[in-house]
């Protein structure tokens, strides 16, 4: 029974709690306890740890006097008290229930035969009901499924108010120990989200918040909250897997302050908020994660003709547009620092001020001095058309097309526009109108300037070998 058990002396030490989220639902959590321990055997009930516990992950360390505790048992009690609980557990014994009958209260006492466990619908959902309730009345009577306040006599052995590890330990000696306690639990987790605000002289600025989810079933007051960013290896029940969590330097706040440092760990980078913060259960906390101010970027409209064009086929095709944003993550564009992956939002400001939503896009763990590419959405005003004029078997395997790429600038304003051609097998541009980037072994990138209004043809000879 855990009324037999010292509970009193397994005591939180304030400002102990670590809390360490994964952004795949697994936290990890470390604080410190005060157990006030006779010599040798005795039971020890800790309060206070989380409801989703994996309980085969528990740690356990004597930190003043290492080796003169030890652990000899260990349960997870879980089974806490509700009304359904206390009933399924009383079966057997004595009850007492309240009633009215024709505006009358009646009592009764006697002994429960049956806990109300059916289940009912009701309104599309589920809820317990009473029905299903027996009992023996000391009047002989068997009453079935009453409607009334029950009373039970005492609360059954092994309820318990909120979860917790049962230990038996061994203590050398007298002492009151502090005891380092370590555990995994699931229903923790922590995403990336950017806000990036657009400017009108190609440069931008972003803001990065950390989304914390907490449904471990336990909150976490003033805890040292920190963030791991990496793959981290685990096993499940199918085999192995990965937590896909977001990826040394500090991210500072305009005003010069640390919110949250950055180091590295083993092959992950971890992410320290350097404050401490209460984590607490069915809550979304926000926090911020970084900023960056006048980031030069690169508006693009592109057009694909690999999305949009069957390779070899013939006549015209409107190639779909896509409007991206790309910039650096450098320390010249004011950033240089791993960002974790997330959703970015972007957004401008209209003529009259007014800050507008253009679109959002998702970039994956990207490390400093690497580049980012968002795609916004599609360009209105800028059109363009694919097309073969010409194609001919030049041996057994190869032969020459010529492509037209008609761009039609719709704008009040001159614009770029850049053409993405997708080339199949071993090739070589013979003649063209426009100069080009072999950006890679199968695609040719044209980039046109056009006036307001403009519209404009490239074309171009290829020579293929397959």
């Amino acid at each position: 029974m855990i009324s037999a058990l010292i509970l009193a002396n397994a005591i939180l030490v304030p400002g102990t709690t670590e809390v360490t989220v994964y952004n795949q639902g697994l936290g990890f959590i470390k604080d410190v306890r005060t157990l006030h321990l006779a010599k040798g055997q005795q039971n020890v009930v800790v309060e206070d740890v989380a409801q989703l516990i994996d309980a085969t992950s528990v740690g356990f360390k004597c930190l003043n006097n290492p080796g003169s505790v030890s652990v000899l048992e260990q349960n997870y009690q879980y089974d806490l008290i509700s009304p359904q609980a206390i009933l399924e557990k009383s079966v057997g014994k004595r009850i007492r229930l309240t009633r009215a009958i024709a505006n009358k209260k009646e009592t009764l006492e006697g002994v429960l035969l049956n806990s109300p466990t059916s289940v009912v619908s009701k309104d599309g959902g589920h809820e317990y009901s009473y029905n299903g309730l027996v009992i023996r009345a000391d009047d002989g009577r068997i009453i079935l499924s009453p409607d009334g306040e029950i009373d039970v006599l005492a609360i059954p052995d092994g309820l318990i108010s909120k979860p917790s590890l049962v230990w038996q330990l061994d203590s050398a000696a007298d002492q009151d120990a502090k005891m380092e306690l370590s555990y995994l639990t699931k229903g923790m987790s922590w995403t990336a989200n950017y806000v990036m605000t657009l400017g009108d002289k190609n440069q931008g600025d972003i803001q990065g918040w950390v989304s914390l989810n907490n449904q471990s079933g336990m909150s976490f007051n003033d805890a040292k909250l920190k963030l791991l960013a990496g793959e981290v290896n685990v096993l499940t029940e199918s085999g192995r897997g990965h937590l896909q969590t977001q990826s040394s330097f500090i991210l500072r706040d305009r005003m010069g302050g640390e919110p949250i440092t950055e180091t590295s760990l083993f092959e992950y980078h971890l992410y320290t908020v350097n404050r401490p913060t209460s984590v607490r259960n069915n809550e979304t906390k926000q926090l911020s994660l970084l900023v960056g101010f006048d980031i030069p970027i690169k508006k693009v409209i592109a057009f694909d003709s690999t999305a949009s064009v069957s390779q070899g086929g013939q006549g015209s095709d409107e190639l779909e547009s896509e409007v991206k944003v790309k910039f650096m993550n450098s320390e010249k564009s004011h950033l240089g620092m791993p960002m974790p992956a997330g959703k970015v939002r972007l957004y401008q400001r209209d003529a009259s001020g007014s800050l507008q939503f253009l679109g959002e896009d998702h970039i994956r763990h990207t490390p400093r001095d690497e580049k980012l590419s968002l795609t916004v959405g599609k360009s209105f005003d800028m059109k363009s058309t694919h097309k073969q004029v010409s194609f001919a078997k030049t041996g057994k395997r190869s032969s020459t097309s010529t492509y037209e790429v008609i761009v039609r600038n719709r704008k009040k304003t001159p614009e770029t526009a850049t053409i993405y051609e997708g080339i199949e097998g071993q090739w070589k541009i013979s003649a063209n109108s426009n100069p080009f980037v072999k950006e890679d072994a199968s695609t040719a990138v044209f980039e046109v300037k056009l006036n307001a209004g403009e519209v404009k043809t490239i074309k171009y000879t290829v020579e293929t070998k397959w």
